[in-house]
């Protein structure tokens, strides 16, 4: 496994860059809205901006979670316990943490629930 502070810190780099573009959509879309008398609850051509915004404010709070994680996982880096299962505290295992670089469970404790 490379770095894991590394490989984080790379995942909380494109995480901040996919909120900004998020924020961007989102403000975009209010700021369009503010200029337009559309009837934005009766619009028979399809989403509504209501809707628009609803989904990109969903996205947003997703991202944002991630972002929370992934420094979760940093901290757990410095503190030495990055790779460890935060229920069980066994390895989390080398595979997981690729796929997931900010897992705190083992891959039997997640499928537990």
């Amino acid at each position: 496994m490379d770095d894991p502070r590394r490989r984080l810190e790379h995942e909380r780099e494109v995480t901040l860059g996919r909120l900004a573009s998020l924020t961007g959509d989102h403000d975009a879309i209010v700021a369009a809205s503010l200029d337009t008398n559309a009837d934005d609850e009766h619009d028979p051509e399809g989403a509504t901006i209501a809707f628009e915004r609803s989904q990109i404010g969903a996205l947003v709070r997703q991202v944002a979670g991630h972002l929370a994680e992934v420094d979760a996982a940093l901290a757990r880096v410095s503190d030495g316990t990055y790779g460890v299962c935060e229920r069980c505290g066994s390895a989390t295992g080398e595979a997981r943490l690729e796929a997931l670089p900010a897992a705190r469970l083992c891959i039997t404790c997640a499928a537990a629930g």
